[in-house]
């Protein structure tokens, strides 16, 4: 596994380390620290179809709430079972490009460094924030009015996607498929379409 993708893991299972851009959290043991090793293990392979996560590099909080490998991958995908530290956990898989670009999103970059596009799946749904009818593009830690929103099944492609150029919505529709921060160059596309359907 990559230094890059240990720092992500980190970003993603300490609590208390600020995530810009995403949800606010209340820490990541909140959502699973309940849950037995093989239960989290297994929490972490549902964000993706089988044929990924069985192939994929799993990385779960050890004791004292660091990031440590559990089983090595060989397929470039890493599966976590929480990136949202809410009641209700997000677990997500996540290849090499799109784990640069969530570390460069949550560690406050101004820009991604990935150089490809990349994927990302999370089968169990996730979280986003709202205020006043639009997606918050830079989560600000207890922002007034803002609001949860649960997100249904879905997967992600991490490519420069802009609402001009693909006619897309910028949040949640009826289409199902919407870009995400849309302006920002943390842009990317959401599709709300279960990856275990997609696997059948």
């Amino acid at each position: 596994m990559r230094k890059a993708e240990i720092f992500l893991l980190a970003a993603i299972l300490v609590p208390g380390l600020p995530v810009p851009g995403h949800a606010v959290r209340r820490g990541y043991k909140s959502a699973v620290e309940s849950l037995s090793r093989q239960k989290q293990i297994e929490l972490a392979m549902s964000a993706a179809p089988a044929r990924i996560s069985k192939n994929a590099a799993i990385v779960l909080p050890d004791k004292h709430g660091e990031p440590a490998v559990v089983k090595n991958g060989t397929n470039g995908f890493t599966c976590v079972p929480d990136i949202d530290g809410q009641e209700i956990p997000s677990p997500m898989c996540a290849d090499e490009a799109a784990m640069t670009f969530f570390l460069d999103m949550w560690s406050g970059k101004d820009r991604p460094t990935n150089r490809t596009a990349g994927v990302a799946y999370m089968a169990q749904g996730g979280w986003h924030w709202e205020k006043d009818g639009e997606v918050i593009k830079s989560m600000a830690k207890g922002e007034p009015g803002a609001k949860r929103v649960r997100e249904p099944a879905h997967w992600m492609l991490i490519y420069p996607f802009t609402a001009e150029k693909s006619m897309l919505p910028v949040k949640p529709a009826i289409f199902g498929t919407w870009i995400m921060f849309e302006g920002t160059p943390f842009a990317h596309l959401m599709v709300y379409q279960d990856p275990m359907v997609l696997a059948e």
